[in-house]
């Protein structure tokens, strides 16, 4: 058998022989396993560094007046909260780490089309994290623009805006190399007989984002290098004192960062795709309406970008016509909700780890895509626009969507990639508390916007005292459950027992090589004759059915 074979020649790719040793073997590295391996320690010490942020934002609110800052450093946060998290850890996230390890994999290939360039990916995202980190300590102090450097205030404020917009032009640079990877290894690389409608889904989202990475992104870079110019040179193309227009920035921002929510939400979703099927322990219900839904997510959502600006200025026409294209891009989101919850019916289901991050990602996201709508649609959205409403909305949909699947993937995928197995009770419980202090922190603010709260503001209100109290709280728990989570996977990495190659019954190539994989993840291209979720495959010529070939 082909994997007897991987498995007897394998050598475990922490331990990888080669010209350099140590840490240079890291660094120097062009295998994609340890590509996203690195991914992972600096997405998730960001991740930790941009939740500290958040924490001590909502540590403030506990009591109104002073709490335990001043207003400044409460903008500095807020600012770097949102940096942090949107551009170092939920658009890079999924696709950096579980993009780059399992896609050659999952397609039957050795590595991505261009491994140098994956590696200089990772190079300028640790660059654009540090020239982050730099620009709080430049004269002036951290920015605090807000993470969407808004002009004319990001051109006139003392804080060095332009070393923050330089990291986030870097970051750009890094999502453009990784997308342009992953569609040419898709085009290229994928194993003989697998043809499009063979590939796994989490292959298509990353697909379908990849092209929101190539196409969305130089947008942004071109925008935020004008801003630069503007602080240095004082061109007037967006500062009103120099006759520019400021709502030309707001249309070049959202053309850029509304198809950036689907950066952030479309690899999530094809993990969901992934999970499922494996943990329902049948095939995945409507494969090619899953897969054509990417695309078409990632389609429509270039043309839903001025729903961000109703209350900016604009005419009518373009409002129903933005208002209309927010309703239909929900179409697509729902076909893939339909067919999970459809998957799941009559399914021999099995509640592992990964499987309730999906329950609760389904859940979190749904509330999420619904109050979009409420968003949406142009008489609410003017009452609700710049309130603690859109604030809740956007965590539903970015950290309930998002942020909840990188660290489903990252349970469902933890044994493949460590060879090592983690409590479950544990990580059940710290769902459970992640999911209760997700809800009292974030559903509390959609009824502090509805009740008039504004966002970004330092005070409040005695009439909103109350629900801040209980938001507050609700972060205490989250980031209790968040902690005792990932402290379930250092001691599951140091003291874990030995996984066996396939623990869930995945039905995906990855499922076939040992855990971790090999250098070259096969010894011999696997040829494929089944799709993803069959239960039988052609491996490497054998016409054996997957359980036999896992023996």
């Amino acid at each position: 058998m082909a994997n007897h074979v991987i498995a007897e020649n394998y050598v475990d790719f922490y331990k990888e022989k080669g010209k350099h040793t140590g840490l240079g073997a890291w660094l120097l590295t062009t295998d994609h396993k340890r590509i996203g391996i690195m991914y992972l320690v600096a997405i998730v010490t960001f991740f930790l560094v941009g939740a500290t942020l958040g924490f001590l934002m909502r540590l403030e609110m506990l009591s109104r007046g002073r709490t335990i800052m001043d207003p400044q450093t409460y903008n500095s946060l807020f600012t770097l909260h949102g940096l942090i998290m949107i551009f170092l850890f939920i658009i890079p996230g999924i696709p950096g780490v579980f993009g780059n390890f399992f896609l050659p994999i999952m397609l039957g290939a050795k590595d991505v089309a261009f491994p140098r360039l994956n590696l200089l990916s990772w190079y300028l995202y640790i660059s654009g994290g540090l020239f982050a980190v730099v620009s709080v300590f430049l004269k002036g102090g951290p920015i605090d623009t807000g993470w969407t450097f808004y002009v004319p205030y990001s051109i006139r404020t003392g804080t060095d805006v332009s070393w923050m917009i330089l990291a986030a032009f870097i970051l750009g640079l890094s999502s453009i190399i990784t997308g342009l990877n992953f569609i040419t290894t898709i085009h290229r690389l994928r194993a003989p007989g697998m043809g499009w409608f063979k590939m796994p889904l989490f292959a298509w989202a990353l697909y379908a984002t990849a092209w929101i990475q190539l196409i969305a992104t130089p947008v942004v870079g071109i925008t935020l290098a004008l801003v630069a110019v503007e602080r240095l040179i004082g061109i007037g193309l967006f500062d009103p004192s120099l006759g520019g227009d400021p709502i030309l920035y707001q249309h070049l921002f959202w053309i850029y960062a509304h198809p950036a929510v689907y950066i952030m939400i479309l690899p999530a979703m094809g993990v969901v795709s992934e999970i499922i099927p494996t943990f329902a322990h049948r095939t995945i219900f409507g494969y090619k309406a899953i897969a054509i839904s990417s695309l078409a997510i990632a389609f429509v959502g270039y043309f839903v970008w001025g729903h961000h600006m109703f209350s900016s200025g604009m005419s009518d026409t373009a409002r129903w016509i933005f208002s209309l294209t927010t309703f239909l891009v929900a179409l697509p989101s729902g076909v893939k909700v339909f067919n999970w919850v459809a998957t799941l019916y009559k399914g021999s289901i099995e509640l592992g780890t990964p499987l309730l991050f999906c329950m609760a990602f389904i859940f979190l996201f749904s509330i999420g895509g619904l109050t979009g709508l409420v968003l949406g649609a142009l008489a609410t959205d003017i009452h609700l626009t710049d309130t603690y409403f859109v604030v809740a909305h956007f965590h539903f949909v970015v950290f309930g969507g998002g942020g909840f699947i990188f660290f489903g993937a990252l349970h469902y995928w933890f044994p493949k990639m460590f060879g090592k197995t983690y409590n479950e009770k544990v990580s059940k419980a710290a769902l459970g508390t992640m999911v209760i202090g997700f809800m009292l922190l974030y559903f509390t603010m959609f009824i502090l916007g509805y009740e008039g709260m504004p966002r970004r503001y330092y005070d409040y209100l005695p009439q909103f005292a109350t629900l801040h109290i209980v938001a507050t709280v609700g972060s205490w728990i989250l980031v209790g459950g968040i902690l005792v989570m990932i402290g379930n996977l250092l001691v599951a990495l140091k003291k874990g027992k030995k996984a066996s190659m396939n623990p869930w019954g995945g039905r995906t190539l990855e499922w076939t090589v040992p855990s971790p994989p090999p250098v070259e993840n096969f010894e011999e291209i696997p040829v494929i004759t089944h799709g993803p979720y069959d239960y039988e495959y052609n491996i490497n010529g054998d016409s054996d059915k997957m359980e036999e070939n896992y023996h």
